[in-house]
């Protein structure tokens, strides 16, 4: 439509002037879903030592290498080798050394029987000193039940690429190799800031003319759940005064991106446009979304800043779809959007506009098929409460007919079945 920016182009003129924060260093523990800022590269190998996969007795394969039930071979226990210590000789032809699970083999050992496959059971915890022999009853070949050096990770070898995100098993994996502290991403820090008259907190009681601001609410956990801290500022009422005030709070804050909602549109009251022209520089204005077209970007004291609409629903659209993929380049987090593509279920009325429809998805017939969640009001926020997926409808389309196909942007797993 005249005068409104193109979506794909916004995005990628904002993502053009956002940078990768730089990198800290934080205690392991608290490494856990951060963005790995270099590549780690393991110094020593794991398992460092070969070692017992099971309890057994470790021996040489070639002395029980005719072993059976019929026929065990019986050889003389000369060492016992719980985990945790190391042998204390070499094991000589023809002998066993009863050994635990991880323990480190002896020299001359390249094998384990498994303790179920001899006569010399023990119960765990309550180890007593080895029998002097051991009947074993099953051959096993070179390297049976043996964890060489390096199984797991050879020294040299980079185990986690920089950019990853660090789960659970990567947190092991760093303890694994030593590392007490790593290089991180540092996360971005959101300033949230809701403006409006209208806005009262949520503990408050409504007065006619009133809403509760969920806004802020909104933004915070969206920012939260994209890798950043929110920072949330107190409302700001439509004054000139106030409004600079609060914006003031936002940059004393030190943000690395500032986020408000309302006071971006042609509005009579709105005096959010005029307060950034003084303390900084709208660079973007009004996009061709619906919904969500009274959105701005721009700078604010030299900080990324994103004016989003007041209506709930707008905010969290164009929150996904603008605001999303600047603060994941911002915490070098990768942008991987889940799409699927849907039958629409029901005749739509467009405006041209690239519009994004709740829906809800069921799978009828082998076809995922698209239904809106009610009313496509921007204002109604249990319409996100209930939709699986943004139906994305693209600029120029005036009909959309029951049949017809689209991507649906997913908002949650819907499964395959």
């Amino acid at each position: 439509m005249a005068n409104l920016l193109d979506v794909d182009e916004t995005v990628r003129q904002i993502l053009a002037e956002i940078e990768r924060l730089p990198a800290e260093t934080v205690p392991l523990p608290a490494a856990l879903g951060r963005v790995l800022a270099e590549d780690v590269i393991a110094a020593e190998s794991l398992p460092p030592f070969p070692n017992s996969s099971m309890d057994g007795y470790a021996v040489r394969a070639a002395d029980v290498a005719a072993a059976s039930r019929e026929r065990p071979v019986r050889l003389p226990v000369t060492m016992d080798i719980p985990a945790g210590t190391a042998p204390e000789r070499a094991l000589g032809p023809g002998e066993a050394a009863r050994i635990m699970t991880g323990a480190p083999m002896p020299d001359g050992a390249d094998a384990v029987v498994p303790v179920e496959q001899t006569d010399g059971a023990w119960t765990v915890g309550e180890r007593q000193s080895p029998a002097p022999f051991v009947a074993v009853y099953e051959a096993v070949h070179a390297g049976a039940n043996v964890r060489p050096v390096g199984e797991d990770i050879r020294a040299g070898q980079t185990v986690i690429p920089a950019g990853a995100v660090i789960r659970p098993a990567e947190i092991g994996v760093l303890a694994s190799l030593g590392r007490a502290a790593v290089p991180v991403i540092r996360q971005p820090h959101a300033a949230i800031l809701a403006t409006g008259d209208e806005l009262v907190e949520v503990h408050e009681p409504l007065a006619p003319g009133k809403i509760r601001n969920s806004n802020s609410y909104v933004l915070a956990a969206l920012a939260a759940t994209y890798g950043c801290v929110p920072l949330v500022i107190p409302t700001a009422r439509d004054t000139l005064d106030d409004t600079r005030r609060r914006f003031r709070e936002a940059l004393a804050q030190q943000p690395d991106v500032i986020l408000s909602s309302a006071g971006v549109s042609v509005g009579a009251h709105d005096v959010v446009r005029t307060v950034l022209d003084e303390l900084g520089e709208v660079r973007l204005w009004r996009i061709n979304l619906r919904p969500g077209k009274p959105l701005a970007f721009g700078q604010l004291g030299g900080v990324p800043f994103f004016g989003l609409p007041g209506n709930p629903v707008s905010v969290m659209v164009t929150f996904d779809v603008v605001v999303r993929p600047a603060l994941l380049k911002m915490g070098g987090r990768p942008d991987v959007v889940p799409m699927a593509e849907a039958v629409v279920g029901e005749d739509i009325r467009v405006d041209g506009r690239r519009t994004y429809f709740r829906v809800r998805l069921s799978r009828e017939g082998g076809q995922l098929i698209a239904r809106t969640t009610g009313t496509q009001s921007s204002g109604a926020l249990l319409s996100m409460v209930l939709a699986d997926g943004l139906l994305i409808v693209p600029d120029g389309v005036r009909a959309v007919n029951a049949g017809d196909r689209f991507p649906v942007r997913l908002l949650r797993d819907i499964g395959s079945g």
